[in-house]
């Protein structure tokens, strides 16, 4: 079968995959922020997800000559390569729980933080794991430095966060332009976090406000279905850490899926392509995020109200954006894994420089950093650049990986 072999393909791939990741998060936040429950849109996108895995495995994975040594998407179904195939179904559980905790921390402490913070995460672990896992075919002397510009970048992630805050403390306080009574409202709102009555959600819903302002913030806690509000934003810090090392286990594991580092396979069986490799993990991830989320239905987090499988079907309220966020999911994964393959999954972590894209989509849509001030404009920038720098590291550390015994054909493109 047909496979990405060169570098400058498996560079395409995971430049087209670091645009795809990047915008799928926005999307889940986008439906968030509309009031739509998080149970019902990670259900919608889960299905699309695999869908995508699907379409991937019966396009791409059947093209080719088929042979015993070089098998197509069918024919692996039923060889005996259950080891790896345990391998990549538990790359899926991993996958699926780090993109759910990360669905509920977006909501805490924003999209952009969020992501910075994860992917840093991601990337320390997952790189370093994959370059002993892949014989160190990437270029170390590029490669770690690219690591610590990930880490520096968490960093100043974490300080663009807590300027940002102190940033909302200032408006608040400065507005000369509100009564003293709704002055008081709004301190009490955003900066001791409590819930706004019924009067006061009425009295903001009223008008709408302009992103960066202490109205916009109540509003939006008004519209959106995780409240926020009356909680502390550790908990979307603790969140986005769990998130980060769940998501930092599953490309490791897809690598020993696909490369059998670990020798499980018996004598002559082939290694999974990385297609069929992809259909388990996608697999095993829809299964856990459709179990997790049913379960959510009726034991929900964070105090969000209890729902059922009748209103989710009768919920269509940004259902198409949350499938769409699923597709593009899919097909991001499924461009990394192509191009890691070829190159080394340790280059290929340098999709994780996807907060890139999210911080445009989270300025754009959603209003984040409007009305900051130049320090924390200074920070950002100062990230993006930190990130900008350790994506080019990593894509110039991509090595080129030996075709195995039983590797299938492959065709540079």
């Amino acid at each position: 079968m047909d496979m990405v072999e060169s570098k400058a393909g498996a560079i395409a791939c995971m430049m087209l995959s670091l645009f795809f990741l990047g915008t799928f998060p926005a999307l889940l936040t986008l439906v968030e922020r509309r009031g739509r429950l998080p149970q019902h849109t990670y259900l919608d996108y889960s299905i699309t997800n695999f869908l995508a895995a699907v379409i991937i495995a019966l396009t791409l994975g059947e093209i080719g000559k088929r042979s015993q040594d070089s098998p197509n998407f069918i024919q692996q179904l039923s060889q005996d390569n259950l080891p790896s195939v345990m391998f990549a179904m538990a790359g899926g559980v991993a996958l699926s729980i780090g993109n759910l905790l990360a669905q509920y921390a977006w909501a805490f402490v924003g999209l952009s933080v969020t992501k910075v913070i994860s992917c840093s995460i991601v990337v320390v672990i997952g790189t370093t794991v994959n370059y002993f896992l892949d014989d160190k075919i990437n270029k170390a002397e590029i490669l770690f430095p690219g690591v610590a510009c990930f880490l520096v970048a968490a960093f100043l992630g974490s300080v663009v966060h807590s300027s940002n805050m102190a940033d909302n403390k200032v408006k608040l306080k400065s507005s000369s332009a509100d009564s003293e009574q709704s002055m008081e409202t709004k301190i009490s709102l955003i900066l001791n976090m409590v819930e706004p009555t019924n009067l006061e959600s009425a009295a903001y819903s009223s008008r709408k406000a302009k992103a960066g302002t202490a109205d916009f913030l109540v509003q939006l806690e008004n519209r959106r279905s995780i409240k926020v509000f009356g909680k502390s934003t550790l908990i979307g810090l603790c969140l986005t850490l769990f998130s980060g090392i769940s998501i930092s286990l599953f490309s490791p594991l897809f690598n020993l899926a696909t490369n059998d580092q670990w020798h499980t396979l018996k004598e002559g069986v082939p290694h999974l392509t990385v297609y069929t490799a992809f259909f388990y993990l996608s697999a095993s991830c829809f299964f856990i995020g459709v179990i997790l989320n049913v379960v959510l239905f009726y034991r929900p987090m964070l105090n969000l109200p209890k729902t059922s499988f009748k209103e989710y079907l009768n919920d269509w309220n940004g259902r198409g954006w949350a499938l769409l966020a699923g597709v593009l999911c899919g097909f991001g994964n499924g461009l990394e894994f192509m191009g890691g393959q070829a190159a080394g999954y340790a280059a290929s972590a340098s999709v994780q420089a996807l907060p890139l894209v999210s911080t445009f989509w989270g300025i754009v849509l959603f209003g984040e950093y409007h009305r900051s001030s130049r320090k924390t404009y200074m920070l950002l920038v100062s990230t993006l650049v930190m990130f900008t720098v350790a994506v080019g590291a990593l894509m110039a550390s991509s090595g080129h990986r030996h075709r195995h015994r039983h590797q299938a054909r492959t065709a540079t493109f």
